[in-house]
């Protein structure tokens, strides 16, 4: 599978927005508290990668029913769905200047029908590496990893599940317009995004 990015300038995988807030002191403090711990740019996107998945609690699987959206709010509140997570990931890893884009997968729903489902790659080595920090739980056991993926879940195209391929260097505005209009999740889980 060829991954596909967005644009160009590999800048923009590094760049803060409104969502992927790496100027936020929060998210400075929590990447530098990281950074202290390792040897390379290696060693701290897997602890990063760690932190996102197992410190902040998924929250369906939680019973959490706040709905974050910007990754300093998740890192604040410890908590998020798919998404959320993704864009805390993808902060704390462009704050120690690790290209970083947000990708996709559209995968069946518990609820029934579809969802599209929200994960993060990091570039190293001239190669992108698709990472998921969801939060495992049983029968998930994704895992950081820069030698084959290890995601959450492998779509299954006789479901109609499909890996989206493009890379983007900002959260799809689908996926942030249904984050922000949410109440609370029960609401959330009513607008999910089914495509992109």
């Amino acid at each position: 599978m060829e991954l596909i990015q967005e644009t160009p300038d590999l800048s923009a995988y590094l760049a803060a927005d409104e969502v992927i807030d790496h100027d936020h002191p929060l998210v400075r403090e929590t990447a530098a508290r990281l950074a202290k711990e390792v040897q390379d740019s290696y060693a701290y996107a897997q602890a990063a990668y760690e932190y996102v998945r197992d410190a902040i609690p998924h929250s369906a699987d939680s019973g959490d029913l706040r709905v974050t959206w910007r990754a300093s709010d998740v890192l604040e509140q410890r908590t998020g769905i798919c998404y959320a997570k993704a864009h805390a990931l993808a902060a704390l890893l462009r704050a120690e200047d690790i290209p970083t884009a947000l990708c996709y997968q559209r995968l069946a729903h518990d609820g029934g029908g579809h969802a599209v489902h929200g994960l993060v790659a990091v570039r190293f080595n001239g190669a992108w590496h698709r990472q998921d920090p969801r939060g495992n739980k049983p029968g998930v056991d994704a895992r950081f990893s820069l030698d084959g993926e290890r995601l959450a879940w492998t779509p299954d195209a006789q479901s109609s599940e499909v890996d989206y391929l493009v890379l983007y260097a900002v959260p799809h505005p689908t996926v942030v317009t249904a984050l922000r209009a949410a109440p609370d999740r029960p609401a959330l889980w009513k607008t999910l995004p089914t495509a992109l």
